[in-house]
């Protein structure tokens, strides 16, 4: 319960924080401030999901990743009075220093060369792709073509990916600009989407309920806890571990690979569900007529091939060679450290570098990983352009030694062999019969007996 401290201060119990933890009724607290955000949480830019998943308690650490120094002015308008016994751990005390030594060296405002380069990258493997289909006639030249396509895809994602944590450019609108046609108009994918589901990765790092980057049932199991047919709180769902489910992980580590060619497929089919379904998308017809272009322009030059056969070659080839960047989606966090609930934000340092896994590699590679390479700095840093990545992860590293946190990294092979161990320990476990599958209705009242 609230009680009135000195003067006119009030001040809130950690208790009554907890229960204002509904959309309906939403508090959060940031640096001992508390906050009634129950009207803000629509218009949140970030989505609705960050705030649900850390509602009812403090979220400074959170706010500080994500928001620059112009958002706190804003949380006035929000205030219900201060916590009561609001402390700090030495942790977050260090992480929002080092947070504030970057900011006052202009890290999060300098955006480099990296977004000017991968926009004409792209366009190069767009002129080129388009080109060869047209004004070839050689069947592999268009699969080529088909395999650039898939290359032009990722780039555009890391565009996206960059896009949506900070701004590219430094007018807003442009930046919108950026996002749809990398997104929307080029790859087929919903930014909209993208903004939603990766928002609640990054509050949820890893969590086997609600992170969705995690939640792959009946394909793909992490962890045997997903044997227990839990609900994600991401897809409002039962995600079911049923017979069905039970065959297909137990060979999940041999299928891992091939699901991977073609799991743009079910990005495309996600962007999709979103944009026609009753949930808030911001700029909704935006959204729509992106994807439409995609739509138009991706068939239209697959038509353009001379017979069926080089056509389906091509669009293999494209959701093949774009499966290089599902794998590494992949290898950033299926082998690391996993936890069952809704995130909490009294841990957020240690369960973002438990969570994540970096990938070692020379500079001259770093565009080939988007900046995934550095996972667990992004994670800490969503805001901080990639350039600076490789130059902040000695403070990290450091930052991790001292509270005696781990900070994994591997390189490409290794974090491909973590992850496939740890498909095939879940293989292995979901084919002990022991572990029983919940039976039908049907099932139950055919095998009565009595």
């Amino acid at each position: 319960m609230a009680v009135e401290g000195e003067g006119e201060k009030r001040y809130i119990t950690v208790e009554e924080l907890r229960k204002h933890n509904a959309a309906t009724d939403l508090w959060i607290s940031i640096q001992g401030g508390v906050y009634d955000v129950t009207d803000w949480v629509k218009d949140h830019p970030g989505g609705d999901l960050p705030l649900l998943s850390l509602a009812g308690q403090d979220a400074t650490d959170a706010f500080v990743a994500y928001h620059p120094a112009s958002a706190w002015a804003q949380l006035g308008r929000f205030f219900v009075g201060h916590l009561d016994g609001y402390s700090v751990t030495d942790v977050s005390r260090d992480y929002r220093r080092l947070v504030a030594e970057f900011s006052k060296s202009g890290l999060f405002d300098e955006k480099g060369r990296v977004a000017l380069l991968t926009i004409c990258f792209m366009l190069f493997l767009l002129v080129t792709a388009v080109s060869g289909v047209i004004l070839s006639e050689s069947a592999l030249v268009h699969a080529l073509c088909g395999g650039m396509t898939g290359f032009l895809w990722i780039q555009s994602g890391w565009i996206g990916h960059d896009s949506g944590h900070y701004r590219i450019v430094r007018n807003p609108r442009l930046n919108r600009v950026a996002q749809i046609i990398s997104g929307n108009c080029l790859t087929g994918l919903s930014i909209g989407w993208w903004k939603r589901n990766h928002n609640a990765h990054h509050i949820a790092c890893n969590s086997l309920d609600f992170d969705p980057d995690l939640q792959h049932m009946p394909l793909f199991a992490v962890s045997s806890k997903f044997f227990a047919s839990m609900t994600s709180y991401f897809y409002e769902r039962k995600m079911n571990f049923d017979a069905v489910a039970r065959f297909l992980i137990s060979y999940q580590h041999w299928t891992f690979y091939p699901v991977m060619c073609f799991a743009r497929i079910n990005l495309f089919a996600q962007s999709i569900l979103l944009l026609l379904s009753k949930k808030n998308v911001p700029n909704r017809w935006q959204e729509i007529t992106g994807v439409a272009v995609f739509w138009i322009w991706y068939p239209l030059l697959v038509s353009c091939l001379p017979n069926w056969g080089e056509r389906v070659t091509f669009v293999v080839a494209s959701l093949a060679v774009t499966g290089i960047q599902h794998v590494q989606f992949c290898l950033n966090h299926f082998s690391s450290s996993v936890f069952v609930g809704p995130p909490q934000g009294n841990d957020w340092f240690e369960k973002q570098t438990m969570g994540t896994l970096d990938i070692s590699c020379s500079p001259w590679m770093d565009w080939f990983h988007g900046g995934l390479q550095f996972q667990v700095e992004h994670h800490l840093f969503p805001r901080l352009p990639r350039c600076h990545l490789r130059k902040v992860s000695p403070f990290v590293r450091e930052l991790c030694k001292k509270h005696k946190l781990p900070y994994n990294i591997a390189s490409f092979w290794e974090a491909n062999a973590m992850t496939v161990r740890t498909l095939r320990a879940a293989a292995l476990q979901a084919r002990d019969f022991a572990n029983p599958v919940p039976k039908s209705l049907v099932w139950e009242a055919v095998n009565t007996h009595g």
